[in-house]
């Protein structure tokens, strides 16, 4: 294994080595736990956009419906014939419900990057070039 020798150019661009005390680690390990909560956020986010998207094109199909025409309505592992218009309500309900738990995730991931970004500036500040943050 040959070792590669570090040019005057990299040795500057890295500049001067600083030592990694407890509180710089502290925020390291902070950021890390940011960047995974944001990655599984984003993951639960998109989930939910689509299972929107979807609530909103059955919706749309019912309305193509016969208000009095029955069709089926999962509810939990079960299917239950309901009537068009009943079935159109509840997929409204669960519709509303899924907007509000998006705003509440969309929170969470506004917090988390704010977070994340405070972060990038104490340690940039502190181990420039040195440190990556990028995600």
């Amino acid at each position: 294994m040959q070792r590669r020798m570090l040019s005057r150019e990299d040795e500057e661009a890295a500049g001067p080595e600083v030592e990694v005390r407890r509180e710089d680690q502290a925020k390291i390990n902070k950021f890390s736990r940011l960047h995974q909560r944001e990655l599984n956020l984003e993951e639960q986010l998109k989930a939910l956009n689509k299972e929107k998207e979807e609530m909103d094109d059955i919706s749309t199909e019912l309305e193509l419906v016969d208000e009095d025409d029955k069709v089926p309505y999962k509810i939990g592992d079960a299917f239950f014939q309901v009537k068009a218009t009943k079935a159109l309500k509840m997929v409204e309900v669960s519709s509303s419900k899924m907007e509000k738990e998006i705003g509440l995730l969309e929170d969470k991931m506004r917090s988390v990057r704010e977070d994340m970004t405070q972060l990038k500036v104490d340690l940039y500040a502190r181990f420039g070039r040195s440190i990556n943050l990028e995600t």
